[in-house]
């Protein structure tokens, strides 16, 4: 028996999904525990290409199940459009094949208008680069209590009264603040009443569920959204995600003692993207950043904008080994790296005369930051069709070895291209 986190390294758009879908097949249970649908997991199985934004990647798998953790914040009207996707693809989404904490909080209509209303009132150099989904104000309801969570669907009067009370509070600051119209009361309860009726069968108790697959030996994949330097507390804030991405938060965001968890697996993508704001000491602004976004088809799964590309921050895998204790990496998107003559990986950081090797907490200096570069040679062949770590060329070899050098971790997973089959799985973390 084993229980295994999956985190993002980077600024998310690693390649999570792809790593979840793989180790699913090892797994009996599958957990996202925090972000909501600001996130979103791109998966290509057999050519078709899947994108998860609320349900678990393993939902892929008929016999596995899947649970939305007390973490994550949910839209039910986009929770509910991915289940009918899935159902025309053939794939029904049961309540024996997905449970919703009653603990989970719902993004609202008014989230999302003040999402939007927020950034758009912000000048220029300020913008947070907000998907415009609802999570930043969900998660502000959450901690200023005055949420509400997928339970208390089930309760029509207990609803009915805090949603009343929110929409008298958020229409005041919509309106005279930020200038924008008031949401609908009635408009708004009709609508959840629908949700209500689809979603109930749902709706339960996921840290009990997953205590009792522990104890049954069950294998659980926790798999978390966005990445290590998006984390609300650890990452370049305010250019941050909402939420805490780092390990410790599968069992905060899911109702899982951390005792019982037996590894933690770090997606690192072979090179470097951000999307949105936020500053980003590898970026690169000549052509092999225009390649690379090319080449990994650099588009954002959730909003489709485009990727900022660079080189790949060893300092910030180093960042990410100790603030999740990562046990192994998967490397991502090694492929795209094929025909580049010579790579470099930032193993510090300078500023102002200073050699730093972590991610300093002030985002003024952060904005400074000048990578230090170690130069590699490239190389020129494709291996998309490598499955084996002695068939990649002895450059590709010697890339991946520097980088458990600078992050003094072992490497587990290499995926050489988009598909599930296109990976070399070097070592198994559900196996002892």
């Amino acid at each position: 028996m084993a229980n295994v986190v999956i985190v993002g390294t980077q600024w998310g758009d690693e390649g999570k999904g792809k790593v979840v879908d793989l180790l699913t097949r090892h797994a009996d249970y599958i957990v996202r525990f925090q972000g909501g649908n600001n996130a979103g997991h791109t998966l290509v199985v057999e050519g078709k290409q899947f994108i998860f934004h609320l349900i678990p990647s393993g939902i892929l798998y008929p016999e596995k199940k899947c649970l939305i953790g007390n973490g994550v914040v949910l839209d039910p009207g986009v929770l509910l459009a991915e289940m009918q996707e899935l159902a025309e693809s053939g794939l029904a989404v049961t309540p024996k094949r997905l449970t919703i904490s009653a603990n989970s909080h719902l993004i609202m209509p008014y989230h999302i208008q003040l999402d939007l209303g927020s950034e758009a009132k912000m000048k220029q150099g300020q913008k947070i680069g907000t998907t415009g989904r609802g999570i930043g104000p969900c998660y502000g309801d959450k901690i200023n209590r005055r949420g509400i969570k997928a339970g208390e669907l089930l309760d029509a009067d207990l609803f009915r009264d805090k949603l009343a009370a929110n929409v008298a509070e958020k229409n005041i600051f919509l309106t005279q603040i930020l200038g924008v119209g008031p949401v609908s009361f009635d408009t708004i309860y009709a609508q959840y009443q629908e949700y209500t009726e689809k979603l109930a069968p749902f709706i339960g108790d996921v840290s009990v569920e997953l205590d009792v697959a522990r104890k049954a030996g069950r294998q659980i994949l926790f798999e978390g959204a966005q990445g290590t330097q998006l984390d609300i507390d650890h990452g370049t804030y305010p250019f941050v995600t909402s939420s805490n991405t780092v390990a410790g938060n599968a069992c905060i965001g899911s109702g899982f003692g951390p005792a019982h968890i037996d590894t933690v697996i770090g997606i690192l993508k072979a090179y470097t993207t951000r999307v949105g704001e936020g500053p980003f000491p590898t970026e690169l602004f000549d052509e092999v950043g225009d390649q690379l976004q090319r080449k990994g088809g650099e588009f954002g799964a959730t909003t489709g904008r485009k990727r900022r590309c660079g080189w790949l921050d060893g300092v910030v895998a180093r960042d990410a080994v100790r603030l999740n204790g990562i046990n192994g990496l998967a490397i991502t998107k090694l492929d795209v790296l094929s025909g580049q003559p010579e790579l470099q990986i930032s193993t510090a950081y300078e500023e102002g005369g200073e050699r730093l090797s972590a991610m300093p907490g002030n985002i003024r200096r952060v904005a400074r930051l000048q990578p230090i570069y170690e130069k590699l040679a490239g190389w020129q062949e494709e291996i998309r069709h490598v499955r084996h770590l002695d068939d990649l060329p002895a450059k590709a070899r010697a890339y991946v070895q520097r980088i458990e050098e600078i992050t003094e971790t072992p490497v587990f997973i290499l995926s050489v291209g988009p598909d599930r089959e296109e990976t070399i799985l070097l070592r198994n973390p559900f196996v002892k």
